[in-house]
């Protein structure tokens, strides 16, 4: 049992695992940092008020504290566009470039008769044993 456990821990996707929550961690703690560093007093600079938790209204004695659930708001916003605006669209542009390269020739094409891939050179479809007009 011992053995089978070992081999589990070993595997290659807990171990890809294990390493994307750690740096997910760490990079969730990079990025709530630049929210709260950077972002937020951005934002105060705007706004003026640079925490709202104190925000409340009563009804029948009942306080409502919908500060909280502002800052909540404006901190998931804000993670939101940091990641889309510094992760996303970057990540995105890189794999545009990568992929903008010359097509690929077709090494094969399909028999007209059984629909199956033979190379372009082959005068006889290996499947169906139909002759095949040449490449153009």
């Amino acid at each position: 049992m011992l053995k089978e456990f070992r081999q589990f821990l070993l595997r290659g996707n807990v171990i890809d695992l294990a390493v994307a929550v750690v740096i997910g961690a760490a990079f969730g703690a990079v990025v709530a940092s630049l929210v709260a560093d950077i972002i937020t007093p951005i934002i105060a600079a705007i706004i003026g008020k640079p925490d709202f938790s104190n925000l409340t209204f009563t009804i029948n004695g009942s306080v409502f504290r919908y500060g909280s659930f502002l800052n909540a708001v404006i901190s998931f916003v804000s993670i939101a566009a940091a990641v889309f605006f510094f992760v996303v669209v970057p990540v995105n542009r890189l794999n545009e470039m990568r992929r903008s390269g010359k097509p690929v020739d077709e090494t094969t094409r399909q028999c007209p008769e059984c629909l199956s891939d033979v190379p372009k050179a082959a005068h006889r479809c290996a499947f169906c044993t139909s002759e095949l007009q040449p490449a153009v």
